[in-house]
């Protein structure tokens, strides 16, 4: 802030700028404060008092001692939240942090005395001086120093003083869309993200994003998040788990804050919402999520989801919901192929300090297939190494080191785990495909777990015959050579009011089997 600039004058230059810049958005803030604080309130606590800083959605406070820090947090949390949100949109956040440069003479002579404000409850007024325990804990060095000045009548030394939170928090850093290492599985998506970040009109809504656990669902959703940040400071952009928004709706239900809540989540330009399955067998959070949707695309906004099933294997979803997730665009993104794996393992590894061999880094690629998290965990263990002995990482070395996590990253298949996809993908139960029912809905999927069980377990047919209701071993090859024949006819099967191939069934089950 400037000196001797006036409010009006801020307001005017904010006006000007559009919200455009860093700065511009710091001005803007302030003048939200101001308005909700008072001219006296916000001059004696804000005004040359503490430096705002902005990092996507969050907007960070820095104060001059841990007193500080204590006292405010307490008694303009809600304020400064309220006026974050107001410049930056409904998913931004406020935080408070440390930091010794702000005049630490001047912050220990507030804490000796400290101003005192009047707050009225009911009928008593308080005198508020110290805070008796902090809202939120408080991430570093501040949580024992802040234990220190919840003590009545301490004051903290120099000493505790220095003990602070370095300016830079830590908080959520989203992806980057230009980080995402495009492969042929997922081109289709990462066009598709890249032009709703670059807010460019596009024809479809939603933008649906389904596949296996770490194949890079929520790296797009946050680089798109980010990415439209960037290009459009001011937009409302929202990004959330279904779990959060669960919770949030769970709790607006309990307080009969239900307007607010609304208000929050359909007054957005942009809805992302990472893991849609958790709406699963939950009726009235789906029907609020479905009004919510249909508000949203009614007015044009734009909404991203994620889920690792397409939404027709959504099976305990309604109806409704699954025909509006339909009615976009859906892409799948699939486990990155050997090409893909090696660029990713080489991206990551330039950003490491350390040689690694390219010998050692094609035998990652190689040998960890599962998800980009095991190219990441395989390269980590390899970087500690590095780090341990400041030798170069050879393909000796990384099979030396990996072999331990190599063999851990082995599944190995049962007969109830082809069982439990089975019945989770057709909504039969065990004792179903054990049973002596001939009827299509049993008979159908007990062939198909007979015939994966084969594939994908080590079980001999009279042992897959045991399991699936005491059959012999020729029911077991007759199940197989059955599916074998279906897939090459490219037959059908119905599932709820779905049509799917037995290859499209087969490639869901089998995905759902390795993903454990």
């Amino acid at each position: 802030m400037q000196p001797g600039m006036t409010p009006t004058v801020r307001a005017e230059k904010t006006s000007a700028n559009k919200d455009t810049t860093i700065s511009g958005l710091n001005e803007a803030v302030l003048v939200e404060l101001q308005q909700r604080l008072g001219a006296k309130r916000f001059g004696l606590w804000f005004d040359g008092k503490t430096r705002l800083s902005i990092a996507d959605d969050r907007l960070t406070i820095a104060v001059g001692s841990p007193f500080l820090l204590n006292w405010m947090q307490k008694q303009f949390r809600n304020d400064l939240a309220g006026a974050a949100q107001s410049v930056l949109g409904p998913s931004a956040e406020a935080a408070f942090v440390v930091d010794a440069t702000l005049s630490v003479a001047r912050s220990t002579a507030d804490v000796a005395n400290p101003p005192i404000e009047a707050t009225v409850v009911g009928t008593a007024t308080t005198v508020a001086v110290n805070s008796t325990e902090l809202s939120k804990p408080v991430v570093g060095a501040a949580t024992n120093v802040s234990s220190l000045a919840r003590l009545p009548g301490t004051v903290p030394t120099q000493a505790a003083l220095n003990q602070v939170i370095p300016s830079s928090i830590r908080s959520r850093r989203l992806a980057d869309l230009s980080d995402f290492i495009p492969g042929p599985q997922t081109e289709l998506a990462i066009t598709a993200a890249r032009q709703l970040a670059s807010g460019q009109h596009v024809p479809f809504n939603p933008l649906y994003i389904c596949g296996p656990v770490g194949s890079g669902k929520t790296h797009l959703l946050e680089g798109i998040c980010r990415q439209w940040k960037r290009n459009q400071p001011s937009a409302n952009v929202l990004l959330i788990s279904a779990e959060a928004f669960a919770n949030y709706f769970t709790q607006a239900l309990r307080d009969h804050t239900l307007p607010s809540f609304r208000q929050r989540f359909r007054g957005v330009d942009g809805l992302l919402v990472d893991n849609v399955e958790f709406f699963e067998s939950k009726r009235v959070m789906q029907e609020e999520f479905l009004h919510t949707f249909a508000d949203l695309a009614d007015h044009g906004r734009t909404i991203v989801l994620s889920g690792t099933r397409h939404p027709r294997l959504l099976t305990k979803l309604s109806d409704e919901l699954v025909s509006r997730f339909q009615s976009g665009l859906i892409c799948r993104l699939e486990t990155p192929d050997l090409q893909t794996r090696l660029r990713i393992v080489e991206a990551k590894a330039a950003r490491l300090t350390g040689d690694y061999a390219p010998e050692a880094l094609d035998y990652i690629a190689q040998r960890f297939q599962g998800s980009v998290r095991e190219l990441e965990g395989a390269l980590n263990c390899l970087h500690t190494y590095h780090s341990m002995t400041r030798k170069r990482v050879t393909q000796l070395a990384a099979r030396e080191v990996l072999a331990d996590l190599e063999r851990d990253c082995i599944r190995l298949i049962k007969l109830a785990d082809v069982e439990r996809v089975v019945c989770n993908l057709f909504g039969v139960r065990p004792k179903d495909l054990q049973s002596e029912s001939r009827v299509r809905t049993i008979s159908q999927p007990r062939m198909l777990a007979m015939f994966l069980a084969r594939k994908h377990t080590p079980s001999a047919y009279n042992e897959i015959g045991q399991h699936f209701g005491g059959r012999n071993h020729s029911t077991v090859m007759s199940a197989e050579r059955k599916v074998q024949r279906w897939l090459e006819q490219n037959e059908t099967i119905k599932i709820a009011s779905q049509t799917w191939s037995i290859g499209e069934i087969l490639q869901t089950l089998e995905q759902q089997l390795l993903a454990g």
